[in-house]
This record gives C-alpha cells, sequence and structure tokens, in this order.
C-alpha cells in the first residue's frame, strides 16, 4: 500500500499544465492514489457591476471552460494509468471550499501550486497560501518551480530548541512525513536544523551574565547538537545526511536548500494568535526564500 490513498490539487487558477499538477500526477503514479483535481473559481472584482443576467451568464461561461481544460487533463491523466475525478466550484470564499472538500473526500495530500504574491499587497491581505499553512488541518504540498516530477531529495527542517515543537510531536511529525514522502519517491531524506547563536547572547544578556557568554553558547549548542542527533538516531538518518547549521533560519534554510539541490523541504506550522498570526510563522516567510518546494505539517 502507498503512503498516499487520496491526493488533492488545487488546479492553477490560469489552466496551466503547472508544476503542482506535475506533482500531482508523478505522486499519484507512484503511490497508486486517487487524484481529485479541483478547480475554484473566484468572481473578477467588477463582475458586480454587470446586469445580474449578464452575471449569471458570464459565472456559468467562467465554469464550462474549466470544465472543459479538467476534461481534457482528466483524459490525459487517466492514459497514464491514474484514477482521476474533477469539478469546478465558483466561489467567493476560497479557504472555506478548499478547506470543505478536502474534508469531504477525506485526501492524504492538499497540494497547490504557490502563488508568489507581492509585499504590498500582502501587507493589506493574507495570501491564500498563508491561510492554507495556518488552517488546514492535513499536510500542504505548495509546489514551486518544478525540477524533478517526483522528488529526488527530501529534507525535515526540525527545531530541538523549541519546547512547543517537543512536547506536541511536531519534531517527530516533521520527519514522519518527510520519511514517508521520500519512501514513496525512492528519494534521499536529509535532517536539517538551523541554529541562530544570537538567541543565546540575547538570553545570556537578560539573565545578566554577559562575560560567560561564550560558554552560555557553547553550551546551548552542544544541548542543541545532541537533541538534534537523538532525532535523527530515532529516524536512523545517516550522519552524511545530517545538517546542524549556523545562522538565522529564513536565510540560512534558503541557502541550504539552494546549494543542496532540494527538491522538498518539510517544515512544521503552529496556530497563531495575536502578534504572531500578523508577522507569520517561518514557515510562511520561507515560501518566497526557497527555490524548492514546500510541505507543511501540523504536530
Amino acid at each position: 500500500m502507498g503512503q498516499y490513498q487520496r491526493l488533492f490539487l488545487i488546479a492553477d487558477r490560469d489552466m496551466r499544465h503547472s508544476p503542482g499538477l506535475q506533482r500531482a500526477a508523478a505522486l499519484a503514479i507512484a503511490s497508486g492514489a486517487a487524484l481529485h483535481i479541483a478547480a475554484f473559481v473566484e468572481p473578477f472584482s467588477t463582475l458586480a457591476l454587470l446586469d445580474k443576467s449578464i452575471q449569471e451568464k458570464t459565472r456559468e461561461s467562467y465554469l464550462q471552460e474549466h470544465r472543459e481544460w479538467l476534461k481534457d487533463e482528466a483524459e490525459l491523466l487517466r492514459s497514464k494509468g491514474i484514477k482521476v475525478t474533477t469539478e469546478a466550484v465558483w466561489t467567493n470564499h476560497a479557504l472555506e471550499e478548499i478547506l470543505q472538500h478536502a474534508a469531504e473526500i477525506q485526501a492524504d495530500l492538499l497540494i497547490k501550486d504557490l502563488q508568489h504574491e507581492p509585499l504590498l499587497k500582502r501587507a493589506f491581505i493574507t495570501p491564500l497560501d498563508w491561510r492554507l499553512l495556518r488552517e488546514s488541518p492535513m499536510p500542504v504540498h505548495l509546489v514551486s518551480t518544478l525540477g524533478n516530477p517526483l522528488p529526488r531529495r527530501v529534507v525535515a527542517a526540525v527545531d530541538p530548541s523549541r519546547a512547543e515543537a517537543q512536547e506536541s510531536g511536531l519534531n517527530q511529525r516533521i520527519i514522519e512525513a518527510a520519511s514517508g514522502l521520500a519512501l514513496q519517491c525512492d528519494a534521499e531524506l536529509h535532517l536539517l536544523h538551523t541554529y541562530d547563536p544570537s538567541l543565546a547572547y540575547l538570553t545570556n544578556v537578560v539573565a545578566g551574565s554577559v562575560s560567560h557568554g561564550g560558554d552560555l553558547v557553547a553550551e546551548l549548542r552542544s544541548k542543541l547538537q545532541t537533541g538534534f542527533n537523538a532525532l535523527a538516531d530515532d529516524y536512523s538518518v545517516p550522519a552524511e545526511r545530517r545538517h546542524f547549521i549556523i545562522g538565522s533560519p529564513i536565510s540560512a534554510i534558503a541557502d541550504f536548500t539552494r546549494l543542496n539541490e532540494t527538491d522538498v523541504i518539510v517544515m512544521g506550522t503552529v496556530q497563531r494568535k495575536g502578534l504572531d498570526k500578523l508577522i507569520g510563522s517561518t514557515t510562511e516567510h520561507i515560501l518566497y526564500q526557497v527555490p524548492c518546494s514546500i510541505l507543511a505539517v501540523k504536530a
């Protein structure tokens, strides 16, 4: 039995044979999973200005165009032996519709093309990709520019320094999701942690023992290294595929994925409130920095 039984693809809004579609097809072939493709069509901003009868005709025309495109794509996929179903949905609330459909079909994995949103727009409107990372109870795979349709190198990014990741089992969930994907694709599994020494210095200053900052940093690094190696040992990750690197998380992860030809990086997300939710998580900001695709999981 494959790692996945039911894959759910959010169709590209421009009706392209996109990287997300290619990744979904490759995973479906590798796992034998059924693939459901849904196009969520949102009304354009000036539609409400048109006469009601014209609005209805326009809506139906848009939906029919998407249905025909989905039909052609489904026939091509079925010729490759993939079990495919499709639908086109008109909606004003894409996130809610996506999550509802995903729950109804009991999807193992939600796949979508990564949509790069301008910084100015992100300042006023939370991108759909971010909202999916925050709200989806199932793993979300956001596919960037495709290198290999089937991933060849999968990296699990863990954080043994955070108590919430330890207590919730998020690190283990990340590694299990990455390991499952790598196993399904016959890909390499790597384990990554980025260590930011500035946090140790900050902790030291707050504690009022600046003179021994070097000792504290060394002690913290040793403790994190031990926790990191324990995680790697639990999942039998070989030494040459363990990467404990120094740097701020976003830039260090981006540099690592670029230099190591990573296909997918697997990261965790947590439910955030208040200012943390406004600013966004490391995983959310990584979306626009790494050249590879992201698989995000919750504890």
